[in-house]
């Protein structure tokens, strides 16, 4: 399925490094994912209603109820760089 080139493609893309010893490994592993895959893609699925998620969730977010917020302080304790009240960080975009 995937050949020695696919992996050593696939670790530049992700920008692993991955060394000459692990490339089979990883090979017959990913190869094997895939060969998993085929096999559900064998399931009949028609009578089967889609479904976003099999667990119902809720929100772990609480917007209903107020908390008290960090201090100017306790949020720029740990900053590495502190201008006054805010936060130094590099030019992101320059003109």
């Amino acid at each position: 399925m995937f050949s020695r080139e696919d992996i050593e493609h696939i670790s530049t893309l992700c920008r692993i490094g991955i060394s000459e010893k692990d490339i089979e490994p990883y090979r017959a592993q990913l190869s094997n994912i895939l060969k998993q895959f085929e096999v559900l893609q064998e399931l009949d699925t028609e009578k089967i209603e889609p479904t976003t998620n099999p667990l119902s969730l809720g929100t772990v977010m609480r917007d209903d109820e107020v908390h008290e917020s960090l201090t100017k302080e306790a949020a720029l304790y740990n900053a590495p760089v502190r201008d006054g009240d805010y936060f130094r960080v590099k030019a992101v975009l320059e003109e």
